[in-house]
């Protein structure tokens, strides 16, 4: 039996475990981050047909962590601007930085080309220790360290362990830490079309009745095409042959981006959002989905994965520099309430609006209409729109000063 001892081991090598093994890589901290997928899934990541929708303060922590530079420039999108519609009110709410000095919202990026440029920028770092193609068996947390039990027959003992494994956390369970889980018995289907009439940079967002469609502007013209359906309903999209699909995107939206064809492969995933009623238990911490899972309504889940990123990675951080230990209760306290504070007001916002936009009776309609018009005739209320999905007026990210 082989053991390894390291200062913190990062279970999940998706977007929010990359970027934190990028982010502590500098703190002399030995770092293990262990993962289930092969090598060479990790280094070249498949499409899986979603787009993320980066805030310029998420760009701006990708910069400082050296990944930003590792994305081409060809797989970067602007957003420009956005609009929601509700029903057959062609109007609706457009939002705009139009209050900011940035030309953009955001930008919008494949997550597989974001996950590659994290590991690129991992993968040859002498503290970091990649184990691939290994699950964990078991967890335990007694009082002076913390152990793994791995697939491959190692043992692990860290000062720290941090479970970034996705939104359904086999080790947050093991943990003793329960989750509020909320199916919102829907399945998104995401995929890439090519549109006849421009998207002038600007997302759509349109509420329908029994749909939910949304239209991302990417490169070329080309769109990402996201639509929510009941499981039942949307298999029956999921099974028409292209010819059949194009005419049916075409159709749902209206006909407003004239002729729609596929350019990419479809998938399908169900709409499950996750917040952990703790995001710390004894010598253990949770980031990213396994934190907050957010309902991609908002787009933005990996931008509050990133949050938690740079905020727990300073905190570990500035107590390796001086020598304390950095799994103490009050050091990971103080990480879960940052954390808190970050997330819990977008995450119960989302839920509300989910709820009010995805309720079909008559006097939702209604009222989402009417909150819509009202929206639109407040700037004060455009702007605070626009701050949100802009994320602006947050300071640098700390980890500038622990990276040369």
């Amino acid at each position: 039996m082989f053991t390894m001892n390291v200062d913190i081991a990062i279970v999940g090598a998706g977007p929010a475990g990359l970027c934190l093994a990028r982010a502590l890589a500098e703190t002399g901290l030995s770092l293990l981050l262990v993962e289930q997928q092969p090598l060479d899934v990790l280094r070249e990541p498949p499409f899986d047909g979603r787009e993320i929708a980066l805030t310029q303060q998420s760009v701006r922590m990708l910069r400082e962590l050296g990944i930003w530079q590792r994305v081409e420039s060809t797989d970067v999108s602007a957003l420009r601007s956005a609009r929601v519609l509700n029903g057959c009110n062609t109007r609706g709410l457009r939002v705009t930085p139009d209050e900011s000095h940035e030309e953009e919202l955001g930008f919008l990026v494949p997550n597989d080309r974001i996950r590659r440029a994290a590991f690129v920028s991992i993968e040859h770092e002498p503290r970091v220790t990649l184990m691939c193609d290994t699950s964990v068996e078991g967890l335990m947390l007694p009082r002076d360290s913390a152990q793994l039990r791995l697939s491959s027959g190692e043992h692990i003992t860290a000062r720290l362990v941090i479970a970034a494994d996705s939104r359904f956390s086999r080790l947050r369970r093991e943990a003793g830490i329960e989750a509020q889980m909320h199916d919102f018995g829907k399945t998104m289907l995401v995929c890439r079309m090519a549109l006849e009439k421009s998207h002038h940079s600007e997302a759509l967002e349109w509420f329908g009745h029994a749909q939910t469609l949304a239209l991302l502007p990417l490169r070329g013209n080309e769109a990402s095409v996201v639509l929510t359906l009941q499981p039942h309903h949307l298999q029956r999209v999921m099974a028409l042959d292209e010819l059949a699909f194009n005419a049916d995107m075409e159709r749902r939206f209206g006909h407003r981006h004239g002729a729609m064809r596929l350019v990419s492969t479809r998938h399908a995933y169900p709409l499950v959002g996750t917040y952990a009623h703790r995001f710390v238990a004894h010598r253990f911490a949770l980031a990213g989905d396994a934190a907050v899972g957010m309902h991609p309504v908002t787009a933005h889940g990996f931008n509050l994965g990133l949050r938690g990123v740079e905020t727990l990675a300073r905190l570990l951080a500035e107590v390796a520099a001086s020598g304390g230990d950095i799994a103490a209760d009050r050091v990971l306290r103080r990480y879960q309430h940052l954390h808190r504070q970050a997330t819990w007001p977008l995450y119960a916002a989302t839920a509300a609006i989910v709820k009010m936009y995805t309720n079909d009776h008559p006097a939702a309609h209604i009222a989402r209409h009417a909150l819509l018009q009202a929206a639109r005739a407040l700037p004060p209320v455009r702007q605070i729109i626009a701050s949100a999905l802009a994320a602006r007026g947050v300071e640098t990210p700390a980890w500038r000063h622990h990276r040369s």
